[in-house]
């Protein structure tokens, strides 16, 4: 098997458990949500913060807010784990949606949860640790192909 094969097929498992993950708190965010829960929601996404400094009387338009981030958490964690079976034959179009919609997803998440220092390097600074590897290799993977093949 070439080498491209293997970076790609390593940069699929990565964004199925990436996916997983997403879809996950996706799930459990709306969830908590549904159940009036807004400040679970919340120490759920940032979990580095003490609960108790987040039990609050939350505006409905904050769990709105919350509902809707943890909709589309869902949301790009589907997207990204349906990606990575096309990856994984590597094709070009799923690669680049993978790293669009995943990457964009954890760039906002460096910025504003990582560096704000909201949240624990286990399990969200791993998974943008997870989404970068898979972006690098299957980059990696459909340029140096390209390149051999012209």
């Amino acid at each position: 098997m070439k080498r491209t094969a293997i970076f790609l097929k390593i940069a699929a498992i990565l964004w199925i458990i990436w996916g997983i993950v997403h879809v996950f708190a996706g799930v459990m965010t709306m969830k908590f949500i549904g159940q009036g829960d807004i400040a679970s929601a919340v120490g759920g996404i940032a979990d580095k913060v003490d609960p108790a400094t987040l039990q609050m009387a939350y505006p409905a338009a904050a769990g709105g807010v919350i509902g809707q981030h943890g909709f589309n958490l869902f949301w790009i964690g589907l997207v990204t784990f349906i990606c990575a079976f096309y990856i994984w034959k590597g094709n070009r179009n799923a690669i680049f949606l993978a790293a669009i919609v995943g990457g964009l997803a954890d760039l906002g998440y460096f910025l504003y949860m990582d560096l704000g220092g909201f949240v624990n390097f286990v399990p969200g600074t791993v998974m943008t640790l997870v989404s970068a590897s898979a972006i690098i290799l299957s980059f990696y993977a459909y340029f140096s192909g390209r390149s051999a093949a012209s």
